[in-house]
């Protein structure tokens, strides 16, 4: 589960006004509580100005005045009961090292694997304990050989509800883990009491199910936290590991880590940026898709900027180093991606909130009852059995159940529909989304470039279609830039083929010419025609320009032959997709890198109600920011590099499976397909999964106001108890199996 939480308090009178932020890695942390009471603990030191905790990262971000000694925060938290480490401030200056922003990247691996490890032996050990209880099996060496399997499923097991629930008490609170442990230690003493006396009825086999369900739980938690340093690890893997640095006029190939600012590196076609700097030497084509997400390649020449990991698409480029390592726009996306999740909105889950007060009510009543059946004149045992029986009922495996159950079959049903959903606190945010933000390249459109028109210009030297698509094939046919390749596409689709050219010579960031059929032929930019288009044509190009096209004209040496139209077409089902988020109830808001034109001309096409353009990453960022702070509860769905800080910060994180892994990683829903239309069904299956938790939580809970009494009242012993909360259990899960009958819309 994702919990961040943040307090902030008045500063001491003693504070001055600078204040100094140190970051912590958390220890000791097993549920969202534990969060808010590291955070209170830090908050109500003196000299603190504020506080936050972010579970999922494990991480605490503290802002303190200068004369605060850190170590005496490590200190307060440990009194507390959790450990609090300072993190390396020693992070690389000159790489894109996974270590970077102090990122641990194993130590969440390690405790999912550690999780998973004691599920396993939980479950092995449980099993035969359950076959025998289920066969009658309750007495003499069946029994004992019960409470031989069972008791590391209890105490190694099941150790860490034991210690949250110490931890809880000591200071004079409860949650979740508190009800576990009172319940399963019940029936594990009273069941232990039964064995030792030699008559009675054992319930070691409750004890081992609830741990064993728990567990589950557990792992499932850890692997979804694990991939949150998965995020931006794959984002700093994205940079190049050498570069071609100039010295005394000679080509030297170092570790990037040794680049320093100032150097000149030489990036030659095919290779990466390796640092941010200014080209000052050549000029070609960069790959920026990774950061701007946009298909067409950026031209660029002396004096224009380059960024790291971008490819160099054409010539080769000098390049003079500016920024490096962590102050590199790729290291600062994934600082932005890093913070992002950092900002989640706590998420109150809602057995804990209750647990607080419930926990407190079951134990008093337990206690009363075995004190009201002993004034009453009862004996001990009776008196004890009535208590018991309280407890065991009261133990939470309903409620235990009641999400993990819905999680399962909701994610189950969202896999098989090609909908992959992190985890319970996903489904609770998508009940509160009200605006759905969309990326428009790959998103909603292809992701490519694809050829949509061919203009001729009737002049003299006119030519049909494919005569001009010919033209422009040929010559486009020796390129490696992405509009070349869209219009080679498009004539092949067309069944023509390119001619053989001679003379190619291309002009980076303006177009190619080469001698065809005897005459020289160009094609590219306006301005490297001779003589002036028709008023059709120039109208045509118009209309197609306000759509969001890229043109490209053709001419020879008499003059313009006509003009040729790419571009990123919509996905099918874009429309669709709209419409069905629109009928949720949804605003649909567009924000693209791509320029006005083009992103209005989408807009229109799908019927998207606001239009954002021109919007770099890290402004992506902040326009979600801007609309959660009109309130407003945000789904961004992208699937760039770029998009994601944007899908981090965003308070339910939508991306397109067929991008980027790191836009994968830092989302909390993740469409397989690509396909737009299972966003608005992501939406849905995560609402109705969300209202079957709510359900079972109130038939869980609800259960328990019905039956805790009447366990008092000794008209449940433990045995009727068990087999009660067995058969609540079995209702949340027949309730959770109605999620497989879900069939999306539109």
């Amino acid at each position: 589960m994702t919990q961040t939480t943040k307090t902030s308090q008045p500063k001491s009178p003693e504070a001055p006004g600078r204040m100094v932020e140190h970051s912590f890695d958390i220890t000791g942390m097993t549920c969202a509580s534990c969060a808010r009471r590291v955070e209170k603990t830090l908050a109500s030191h003196p000299g603190v100005a504020e506080a936050g905790v972010n579970f999922a990262m494990e991480k605490a971000t503290v802002k303190v005045a200068p004369d605060v000694d850190p170590h005496r925060l490590v200190e307060a938290v440990e009194d507390a009961g959790y450990g609090l480490l300072p993190k390396d401030a020693a992070a690389s200056h000159g790489g894109h090292g996974e270590h970077d922003h102090g990122i641990a990247i194993g130590g969440e691996e390690d405790m999912t694997r550690v999780a998973w490890r004691r599920f396993l032996v939980a479950a092995l050990l449980t099993t035969p304990v359950l076959v025998l209880a289920m066969s009658g099996l309750m007495h003499g060496w069946a029994a004992w050989l019960q409470l031989a399997l069972i008791t590391p499923v209890q105490f190694w097991a099941g150790r860490a509800f034991l210690v949250s629930a110490w931890k809880q008490a000591r200071h004079r609170a409860t949650n979740m883990d508190t009800l576990i442990a009172i319940g399963t230690l019940a029936a594990y003493f009273y069941s232990l009491y039964s064995l030792t006396l030699g008559h009675g009825d054992i319930y070691f086999e409750t004890a081992g199910v609830i741990i064993s369900f728990l567990l589950l739980g557990k792992y499932f938690e850890h692997r979804s936290k694990s991939r949150a340093s998965h995020a931006i690890r794959s984002l700093l893997e994205l940079g190049a590991k050498e570069a071609l640095v100039l010295r005394d006029g000679t080509g030297i190939s170092v570790p990037i880590e040794e680049v320093r600012i100032g150097d000149v590196v030489l990036v030659k076609p095919g290779e990466k940026v390796p640092a941010d700097g200014v080209v000052r030497v050549g000029e070609t084509s960069i790959d920026e898709s990774m950061l701007t997400g946009e298909p067409v390649p950026v031209d660029k020449a002396a004096g224009d900027e380059v960024y790291a990991a971008t490819v160099n698409a054409a010539g080769s480029i000098e390049v003079e180093v500016t920024r490096t390592g962590s102050d590199t726009a790729l290291a600062q996306i994934a600082k932005l991606v890093e913070d992002a999740q950092g900002r989640k909105a706590p998420i109150e889950h809602l057995a804990d909130r209750v647990a607080g007060v419930f926990v407190p009510v079951v134990i008093g009543i337990a206690l009363a009852s075995f004190a009201g059946w002993l004034l009453t004149g009862h004996d001990f045992e009776s008196s004890l059995i009535a208590a018991v029986a309280v407890l065991i009922i009261a133990c939470p495996c309903a409620m235990g159940l009641a999400t993990p159950a819905a999680i399962m079959v909701g994610t189950g049903r969202g896999a098989s529909l090609g909908i992959v959903i992190k985890g319970g606190e996903v489904l609770e945010r998508s009940g509160a989304i009200d605006t759905v933000v969309v990326d428009k390249t790959g998103t909603i459109t292809q992701g490519k470039m694809k050829l949509t028109d061919v203009i001729t210009d009737p002049g003299p030297g006119a030519v049909s279609d494919q005569e001009l698509l010919r033209l422009a094939a040929s010559l486009e046919s020796l390129s490696e830039h992405p509009i070349a390749a869209a219009i080679v596409a498009g004539a092949s689709d067309r069944g023509i083929s390119p001619s053989p050219v001679t003379g190619f010579l291309s002009t980076s960031g303006r177009g190619v010419t080469a001698e065809l059929d005897g005459r020289r032929i160009t094609v590219g930019r306006r301005s490297m025609l001779r003589g002036e288009p028709s008023q059709e044509v120039t109208a045509a190009v118009d209309r197609l320009q306000s759509e969001g096209k890229t043109v490209i004209w053709l001419g020879d040496d008499e003059g313009v032959l006509g003009a040729i139209a790419v571009a990123d077409t919509l996905k099918p089902s874009a429309p669709r997709a709209m419409a069905r988020l629109h009928e949720l109830g949804l605003r649909t808001v567009l924000i693209t890198g791509d320029n006005k034109a083009a992103a209005a001309a989408v807009a229109a096409q799908v019927g998207i109600d606001e239009v954002y353009a021109e919007v770099l990453p890290e402004d992506k960022v902040e326009h979600v920011k801007r609309l959660q702070g009109q309130q407003r509860r945000v789904a961004m769905v992208g699937d760039g590099i770029n998009d994601a800080p944007a899908l981090a910060q965003a308070d339910l994180g939508i991306a397109i499976g067929t991008g980027a892994d790191v836009a994968i990683e830092a989302a909390d829903l993740t469409l397989v397909g690509g396909d737009p239309l299972l966003a608005a069904a992501a939406i849905d299956l995560s609402r109705r999964t969300l209202g079957n938790i709510k359900q079972n939580l109130f038939w869980a809970f609800f259960y328990n106001v019905v039956a805790i009494p009447a366990a008092a009242l000794g008209l449940l012993n433990p045995m009727i108890a068990a087999a009660a909360m067995a058969f609540s259990s079995v209702s949340v899960v027949l309730n959770s199996l109605r999620l497989k009958r879900f069939r999306p819309q539109g």
